[in-house]
C-alpha cells in the first residue's frame, strides 16, 4: 500500500470478517478493527471497507426507466398489515406470463433489488420485489440499520408476508397463475422457507441460503434450484444434509456450487464479491428453469 493510488488487494479472510460483520455477531467497530489488522493500516482498511460493502452508487444493470418495461411501485395486503412493493413487467406482452417473487438481501429492498427485478421482467415474466421490512416500517436508507431490522423480524411474520405476497402476484390479471420465487442470502434462506410453507409455490430458486430443518422437507412441493458459493463455508455446512433429506422424500431438485465464488457472488454492486462467471451462469440456470416450471 506504498501507491496512495494502487489497488488495494483485499483477501479472502477479509472476505470472511466481512461476512461475519454482515451476517453473525461482529459489530462495525470490530469489524474496522479486524479489518485494520488484517489490511496492515487504518488507511488501507478505509479504502478496502467500500469495496467489500456494496455500492448503490453502482450502475444498474437495467435502466429504471428502460423503454421495454412497465415499472411501478405498488402497495397490497400482508398478514399484518400493508406491504410495499416493485412490480415489473414487459411493455409489449401480449397475454398471460408467469410471475416471479425477489426476496431481497439482509439489506431490504433496495435499488439492485429493484434491478434485479428489472432483469426477471425483461426474460419474459411479471416481478414482484416485496419490501419485507414493511411490516417494520419499511426499508431503510442506511443499510446497517436494514440489517439490523431484518435480524430483529420475526421468522413466522417474514414466512406469513412472503405467501402473502405469492397470493397476491398468483392472482395479478397479468399472470398465468404459476409464481416462483428467488431470493438472494437472507432470502434464499426465505425461499426455502416458502417452499415449505406456500403449497402454491411452482418454484424456488435460492442464491446461498440457508437451508430448512430436515424434518420439514417432505412438505415441499416445488421443484427447488439451489445455488451455493463455494467459499461460502457458513452457509455450505447445511448442504449435505439438505441434499440428503431432499433426496429421501423424492423431491425435484438441482444443486450447484459455483467453485471459487463468494457468498453474495450475484450482487454486482460489491466490488470483491461480485464474481461475474459464477453469476452469470447461475442466472442462466435460473432463467431456463423457471421458464420450464412456470412456463
Amino acid at each position: 500500500m506504498n501507491d496512495p493510488n494502487a489497488t488495494p488487494k483485499i483477501t479472502q479472510a477479509m472476505v470472511d470478517a466481512y461476512d461475519e460483520y454482515t451476517h453473525l455477531t461482529l459489530d462495525r467497530r470490530s469489524f474496522m478493527d479486524k479489518l485494520t489488522k488484517l489490511a496492515g493500516s487504518g488507511a488501507a482498511a478505509a479504502m478496502i471497507a467500500p469495496l467489500l460493502a456494496a455500492n448503490s452508487a453502482r450502475a444498474a444493470i437495467v435502466a429504471a426507466d428502460d423503454k421495454r418495461l412497465l415499472t411501478k411501485d405498488v402497495v397490497f395486503p400482508g398478514s399484518k398489515g400493508e406491504i410495499k412493493g416493485y412490480r415489473a413487467s414487459p411493455a409489449d406482452a401480449s397475454g398471460k406470463l408467469p410471475g416471479v417473487v425477489v426476496i431481497h438481501e439482509n439489506r431490504g429492498l433496495n435499488d439492485h433489488i429493484r434491478d434485479v427485478a428489472r432483469r426477471v421482467a425483461l426474460e419474459g415474466f411479471v416481478a414482484l420485489a416485496p419490501d419485507l421490512l414493511s411490516v417494520s416500517g419499511g426499508t431503510p436508507p442506511d443499510e446497517d440499520k436494514a440489517r439490523d431490522m431484518i435480524g430483529a423480524l420475526d421468522a413466522s411474520t417474514a414466512i406469513a408476508e412472503g405467501v402473502a405476497t405469492i397470493d397476491y402476484l398468483k392472482n395479478d390479471k397479468a399472470t398465468n397463475g404459476k409464481v416462483g420465487v428467488v431470493g438472494f442470502c437472507w432470502g434464499g434462506g426465505l425461499v426455502n422457507d416458502l417452499a415449505v410453507n406456500a403449497p402454491d409455490l411452482g418454484a424456488g430458486v435460492a442464491y446461498y441460503g440457508r437451508q430448512p430443518k430436515a424434518e420439514d422437507v417432505p412438505k415441499i412441493k416445488a421443484p427447488l434450484l439451489l445455488h451455493y458459493a463455494g467459499l461460502d463455508t457458513r452457509i455450505n455446512a447445511g448442504i449435505d444434509a439438505y441434499k440428503k433429506a431432499l433426496e429421501a422424500n423424492g423431491k425435484t431438485f438441482e444443486i450447484f456450487v459455483y467453485d471459487g465464488a463468494n457468498h453474495a457472488f450475484n450482487n454486482d454492486t460489491s466490488e470483491a464479491r461480485y464474481d461475474k462467471k459464477a453469476a452469470e451462469l447461475a442466472w442462466g440456470r435460473t432463467i431456463g428453469f423457471f421458464k420450464k416450471n412456470l412456463g
